[in-house]
């Protein structure tokens, strides 16, 4: 594994007025992210900081004023690790997320956490004094082999255990199956294997644009030569068939079992009577559609 370049750098504030669907604040305490992701859309973030190192290469850690009025954001939503992992490897050393829940404390603002990693769990003590907290965890995979291909983070085993352990603690657990890779993610085979211990499930289709898309076309042609005619016809022929199909599958998989499914939608609270809510997040990147 290469080393990574490390910094400090300050800045004004760590909380960004967030512009995603969630809304609420977005807060990355760190600028890049070791895990180094193949397909990672936050490497667009790139053309902001200067880095001409490789996407996974180097991280910024952040210093900030101390936040003086956590009332300030009650009510809120706080998105913490949109275009970072909060919970990356140097963050059991640097704390930075632990020190933003810190100064946190005592507001009533909805946390919510994306992340790959477990080290979360070492900070369950701080998000359980909050209202309402969501932790997410990207699983795309259950292939040890594949995960490895595309990404450093810790092994999918880590992550299960980290949300089972998280979700017997009270708090709201989410499994985020994404990316889906076409052909290569078995959705249904993750939504089984989590099922008893997690909340949500969202769905979101791998979206592949910049500079990832050469990189992640060539590992499926040189891996998986059987399934690239399918990509060139998602990607190059800009053909969503295949996620309506996926679309329904999942849908009837839902009715069957009983979980509830929605699209679209991001509701808040607790499974109800232990069945995860499944939320589709298709189409956000825009494919054209094909009119027939």
């Amino acid at each position: 594994m290469e080393q990574e370049i490390i910094r400090e750098i300050d800045v004004q504030s760590v909380m960004t007025k967030s512009s995603l669907p969630v809304g609420g604040y977005s807060v990355n305490p760190y600028v890049g992210c070791p895990h180094a992701c193949k397909y990672c859309y936050a490497s667009f973030m790139k053309r902001f900081t200067g880095h001409t190192e490789p996407w996974g290469a180097f991280l910024d850690v952040k210093n900030w004023k101390p936040i003086s009025n956590p009332h300030k954001y009650d009510g809120q939503r706080i998105v913490i690790g949109s275009v970072t992992d909060g919970y990356n490897p140097c963050e059991e050393y640097y704390k930075r997320t632990r020190r933003l829940l810190e100064q946190l404390q005592g507001s009533s603002a909805e946390i919510m956490v994306c992340t790959k990693s477990d080290l979360v769990l070492r900070d369950l003590d701080l998000l359980k004094r909050f209202p309402k907290v969501t932790v997410s965890w990207s699983v795309n995979t259950l292939d040890e082999d594949f995960r490895a291909d595309m990404d450093k983070a810790v092994s999918i085993e880590r992550r299960l255990e980290a949300m089972k352990q998280t979700y017997e603690a009270g708090l709201r657990t989410v499994c985020f199956v994404s990316p889906i890779f076409p052909g290569i993610t078995d959705v249904k085979a993750i939504i089984e294997r989590v099922c008893n211990f997690t909340d949500l499930v969202w769905l979101e289709n791998l979206n592949l644009r910049g500079q990832f898309k050469g990189t992640i076309m060539s590992y499926v042609r040189e891996k998986y030569p059987d399934l690239y005619p399918l990509y060139e016809t998602i990607y190059n022929r800009k053909d969503t068939g295949y996620w309506q199909a996926l679309e329904r599958e999942i849908s009837a998989y839902a009715s069957m079992h009983g979980y509830p499914y929605r699209v679209n939608d991001l509701p808040y609270g607790r499974s109800e009577h232990g069945k995860p809510v499944i939320v589709n997040y298709f189409y956000h990147e825009k494919i054209r559609l094909n009119n027939k």
